[in-house]
């Protein structure tokens, strides 16, 4: 994969995607910028020597057509505050004349369905307007995208840093060791062939959130009320057998998921009939810790419980904070495990904090992904 670095941007008019599908709420405003902040040492390399500097993002999931909330301008503006410089922001991607600011931001890109659809034509207007393209949206570069793939037909290429450096990041085929991964989340669906990938590299995968449910009931248990894939019950009793994957030995239970409901813990044998598993018990937090402890590279995705209410998030805080104090590398699998970690004000605590959530996991999985299949050419 060509990186910007090996590469001659000097009075060059450079196209840069970027992932700014950052998190807003209801009116608009960003709830966080992380992205965006992880964006900014490409460009101000960019900016050092290119003629002009062209960005290009999505934002949320608009009907192919504009959508007020979804437009770029708070984002520009916070682009702004970040660089201290201005930012032309145009109000639409195609179509348009470019103006002679040094830097222009287009419009949210999937207001046109063409882009999601990789049309060359599309992807023929996005080039035109440069002579360089640079790739630095590592979160969408699992999508086949115009603004990902298609441009690269048209322009020279290469990878932005933070592109760079999911990459690294996210290689485990040669871990220091020993090499624990964390995973969580809710569905074993999604999560199935990423296990098996990992599974031979990793010395312990230590299991938890509703996934878990899943692997007890195939191996005969009683789950209660608790979230369960019935059509992933053989792939899970499969994965049960291999030693490397470490269950919870005790799970804490409620009656409903609410901020009231009473809750207790019980072993994993022993959930009642009526009640929801939520989150991992103490002894688990105990066991998972003393042999995190050892690990010198660590990988975790998905939270271990249901974290968005304090009863039920107190596995998912000790990890993190066990984690956040390890001399290893320790690398976030982005998601709802970035946003956590995020929230406890801990992401400079950690090797690396991935911006992609399915990203990530794609490129473990499968080794690569298209938008940088397209860049080692």
């Amino acid at each position: 994969m060509r990186t910007i670095t090996q590469v001659d941007i000097t009075n060059l008019r450079v196209l840069l995607r970027v992932d700014y599908n950052v998190p807003i709420d209801d009116k608009g405003e960003i709830l966080d910028d992380f992205k965006i902040k992880e964006s900014l040492p490409t460009i101000r390399y960019i900016l050092k020597s290119a003629k002009q500097l062209i960005i290009i993002s999505h934002l949320g999931r608009p009907k192919d057509r504009p959508t007020p909330e979804l437009k770029l301008d708070k984002v520009a503006l916070r682009l702004m505050k970040h660089l201290g410089r201005n930012i032309a922001k145009l109000n639409d991607c195609v179509n348009i004349d470019i103006p002679d600011e040094k830097v222009v931001m287009l419009e949210n890109l999937r207001f046109h369905k063409e882009e999601e659809l990789n049309d060359e034509g599309f992807a023929k207007k996005l080039a035109s307007y440069a002579d360089f393209f640079v790739n630095d949206a590592f979160a969408v570069s699992h999508r086949a995208h115009s603004s990902v793939v298609g441009v690269t037909k048209f322009l020279p290429s290469c990878a932005g840093f933070l592109l760079q450096k999911e990459v690294e990041n996210l290689d485990f085929r040669n871990p220091k060791r020993p090499f624990v991964v964390i995973m969580g989340g809710s569905k074993l669906s999604t999560k199935f062939h990423l296990i098996n990938k990992l599974v031979p590299m990793t010395d312990k995968l230590l299991l938890g959130g509703a996934i878990i449910f899943t692997f007890y009931k195939s191996q005969g248990f009683e789950i209660g009320k608790s979230l369960c894939e019935d059509d992933q019950l053989t792939a899970a009793k499969l994965l049960s057998y291999n030693e490397k994957i470490v269950l919870p030995k005790d799970v804490v239970v409620a009656p409903q998921i609410s901020e009231k409901a009473p809750f207790k813990t019980v072993n994993f044998k022993q959930i009642p009939k009526e009640e929801i598993g939520l989150d991992l018990g103490a002894d688990t937090i105990k066991d998972f810790k003393s042999k995190l402890k050892k690990a010198k590279t660590v990988f975790w995705n998905g939270p271990l419980g249901y974290y968005e209410i304090e009863n039920f998030s107190k596995s998912t805080y000790e990890i993190a904070k066990l984690l956040s104090t390890l001399d290893a590398k320790v690398v976030i699998g982005g998601g709802d495990s970035a946003a956590f970690v995020q929230k406890l004000g801990l992401m400079d605590k950690f090797t690396h904090v991935s911006t992609g959530g399915g990203a990530s996991l794609e490129l473990i999985e499968n080794g690569s992904l298209p938008g940088i299949d397209v860049l080692k050419h």
